[in-house]
């Protein structure tokens, strides 16, 4: 008899260490990102969303570059760049002082940020272990979807597109569940329009109607 293959929830827990390094202008922002560790960019792109920031912006150089610069047309440009979408971390890091550069071209001489406003850089050091929850079909996995810590259904629906190149529930639901549709539906969540929270009640939307669907045919 042929069984399904779980799916196994992860937990993801960071711990936030101080670079030292800030940037009081966008000068100094341009000079840091092109210097800063990859993990220090990683937490300031990728993790920007397990954060619970606006959702206005995608990272944390355009959110300071909107907020605490107010040259919104630049927190537009960097916003526009999707930090998934690079299998390398330079390659981001290339992308962020492309727009930076060709900013500073057009406007030479941007405010600086307030007293106390500057940027400071930080990276993580992450941990990701078993969250003790295993599901073998969708009713499980619904139930998993509602209580899921939220740092959890980061690690799966965005960090994961870092590590595979899409999220790996769509992933679970195709190949263990033979859920096509699911899956295409849970893909076609854009992780930069929603909160954690937001996604998560599009998550259990989309699995809530299969479970009921499943009911209906029986």
């Amino acid at each position: 008899m042929e069984t399904t293959a779980p799916f196994e929830f992860k937990q993801y827990v960071s711990i936030l260490k101080s670079t030292g390094r800030k940037a009081g202008t966008l000068r100094e922002l341009r000079e840091a990102i092109a210097a800063v560790s990859s993990k220090s960019l990683f937490h300031h792109t990728c993790q920007y969303f397990v954060k619970g920031h606006a959702l206005e912006y995608t990272n944390d150089f355009a959110h300071w570059a909107g907020e605490s610069l107010e040259e919104r047309a630049l927190a537009e440009q960097l916003s526009n760049i999707d930090s998934y979408a690079f299998t390398h971390i330079d390659d981001l890091r290339a992308a962020l002082l492309s727009v930076i550069d060709d900013y500073l071209l057009r406007f030479p001489e941007p405010r600086a940020a307030m007293a106390g406003d500057a940027f400071h850089f930080n990276e993580t050091v992450s941990f990701v272990f078993s969250a003790g929850i295993r599901v073998q079909n969708l009713a499980e996995f619904l139930i998993a979807l509602r209580y899921l810590d939220p740092s959890a259904l980061y690690y799966h629906f965005h960090e994961a597109r870092v590590r595979l190149g899409s999220d790996d529930l769509s992933a679970w639901v195709e190949a263990a569940l033979g859920r096509e549709g699911l899956a295409q539906k849970i893909r076609a969540i854009d992780p930069f329009m929603h909160s954690i929270e937001g996604i998560r009640e599009l998550l259990v939307e989309a699995v809530e109607e299969e479970v009921r669907r499943g009911m209906e045919v029986l």
